[in-house]
C-alpha cells in the first residue's frame, strides 16, 4: 500500500514538473518572439527614417553638392532588409516602392499593385505602420518568413507534446492490461485447480451409485454435467495459455454442443439446428469453441428473456464455413455492434461482460476466424456470425 502510494505521489510529481517545463518553454518562446517581433519594428523604423533621408536628398540634389555626403549610408541601410515584406503608399494610398513580396520581379511588381489594399490589410493586422515623414508617406511591414515560423513554434511543440502524452497513456494502459490479463489468468487457473477437488468427488459418488437401486438414467445425466464440469475445468486452465488446435469435424462438435444444450434450456425455447451432411475439417480446439457457442447461444436466450426462437446453422463457402447463430430478441443498434465486444460491455444488469469479449479472443486470436453481428433489428432479432478456414 505504501508503495503503490509513493508510486502515485512520483506519477503526480513527474506530471506537474512536465507541466512546469512545457509552461516555461512557452513562456520562453512568447518572450523571444515578441522581442524578434519590436526588433524587427525598431529595424523598419530605421529603414522609413533612411528612406525619408533619401528622399530629401534626392530632392536637395539640384541646389546642394554637400547633400549626397551620407547618401552611402543611407543607401545601405534601405537596401540591409532583405527579409520582411513591405510596402510604401502616398497620402492616396498609391504604391512607391515595395520589398521582399515575391522574388522582385515585374511579375511580382504588377501583383504589388493590383493589391496594394489587400497587402495594406494584411501589414496592419501584423504589425502597426510606421510614418515616413515625407509628403505623407506611410511603411507597413509584415511578419518575416522566420517570425511566421517562430509563431507557430508553439503549436508544433504542443503537438509534440501531445504525441508523447498519447505514447505513454497507451504504454501505461496496454501495460495495465497486460498486468490485468495476467492477473485474470491466474484467477481462471486457480478456478479450474479448486473445481478440480469437488469434481473427483463426484466422480467417486457416481461409480458408488451405479452399485445402489437407482435409475441409471440419473446416473447418465450426473455424468454428463461431470463431463461439462471436466470440459468447463478445462476451458479455465487454457486462459492464458495458446491452446492446441486439432483436426476437428465441426458439424460433429456442433451438433454436439447443441445436444448438451438442448436439454438443459427452456421448453419455451424453440431451438433447431440446420447443418451438411458431409463432415467439415477445421483446425480447432474443441473446449473453447463449444465454450463459444455457449456464450452466444446464452446471449441469444438472455436477448429473448427466456423465450423464443433460437437457430444455429453452418454453411460452407468454398474454402470457409459460417455458423450463424440467430435469435428472436430485442436486437442491437448499429453502434453496438462493436461495442459488444468490449470486455465489460453488457446489456444485461446483471452480469461482468466477458462473454462475448472471450468469444472474441477465442475465434480470432487463437483459430484465426471472424466473430460478428451480421445482422440485427431492434424487436426483432440478432444474427451472430463466426467464420473459420476449412481444411
Amino acid at each position: 500500500m505504501v508503495f503503490s502510494k509513493n508510486r502515485n505521489l512520483i506519477r503526480w510529481i513527474i506530471v506537474i514538473a512536465s507541466f512546469a517545463i512545457i509552461s516555461l518553454i512557452l513562456w520562453n518562446t512568447y518572450v523571444f518572439f515578441q522581442k524578434f517581433k519590436a526588433e524587427e519594428r525598431i529595424k523598419m523604423e530605421n529603414w522609413s527614417f533612411a528612406q525619408n533621408e533619401f528622399l530629401k536628398v534626392v530632392s536637395e540634389l539640384s541646389t546642394d553638392e554637400n547633400a549626397s555626403s551620407n547618401l552611402d549610408l543611407t543607401l545601405k541601410i534601405l537596401s540591409s532588409n532583405n527579409t520582411t515584406p513591405m510596402l510604401v503608399v502616398d497620402k492616396d494610398s498609391s504604391l512607391v516602392t515595395f520589398n521582399n513580396i515575391g522574388e522582385g520581379t515585374k511579375k511580382d511588381s504588377l501583383f504589388a499593385v493590383k493589391n496594394t489594399k489587400i497587402l495594406i490589410k494584411q501589414f496592419s493586422s501584423e504589425n502597426v505602420p510606421v510614418s515616413v515623414n515625407y509628403d505623407g508617406q506611410v511603411l507597413y511591414y509584415g511578419n518575416s518568413p522566420l517570425l511566421n515560423k517562430l509563431k507557430y513554434y508553439p503549436l508544433a511543440l504542443l503537438l509534440i507534446i501531445i504525441l508523447f502524452a498519447a505514447v505513454v497513456y497507451f504504454f501505461y494502459r496496454s501495460n495495465k492490461t497486460a498486468i490485468e490479463n495476467k492477473l485474470w489468468s491466474g484467477m481462471a487457473k486457480e478456478t479450474a485447480h479448486q473445481i478440480g477437488t469437488p469434481l473427483s468427488s463426484l466422480i467417486g459418488w457416481a461409480e458408488i451409485l451405479k452399485t445402489e437401486n437407482v435409475n441409471p438414467d440419473y446416473i447418465k445425466e450426473i455424468e454428463k454435467d461431470i463431463s461439462r464440469l471436466q470440459t468447463i475445468t478445462e476451458r479455465f486452465s487454457k486462459i492464458g495459455s495458446l491452446p492446441k488446435l486439432e483436426k476437428t469435424d465441426i458439424v460433429e462438435e456442433t451438433l454436439a454442443t447443441y445436444d448438451y444444450l438442448k436439454t438443459r434450456l427452456s421448453k419455451l425455447i424453440d431451438f433447431e439446428i440446420i447443418v451438411p451432411e458431409n463432415k467439415i475439417f477445421v483446425n480447432l480446439n474443441k473446449q473453447l469453441y463449444s465454450w463459444t457457442i455457449e456464450n452466444l447461444v446464452k446471449n441469444g436466450i438472455d436477448a429473448m428473456k427466456g423465450k423464443g426462437t433460437l437457430k444455429i446453422e453452418i454453411k460452407q463457402l468454398e474454402n470457409n464455413i459460417s455458423i450463424n447463430i440467430s435469435d428472436s430478441g430485442k436486437g442491437l443498434s448499429k453502434k453496438q455492434f462493436k461495442a459488444i465486444f468490449e470486455p465489460g460491455f453488457t446489456t444485461k444488469k446483471r452480469g461482468w461482460g466477458l462473454g462475448l469479449s472471450l468469444a472474441k479472443r477465442i475465434i480470432e486470436e487463437f483459430h484465426d476466424g471472424k466473430i460478428k453481428v451480421l445482422h440485427s433489428e431492434i424487436n426483432k432479432g440478432t444474427t451472430m456470425q463466426i467464420a473459420l478456414k476449412s481444411i
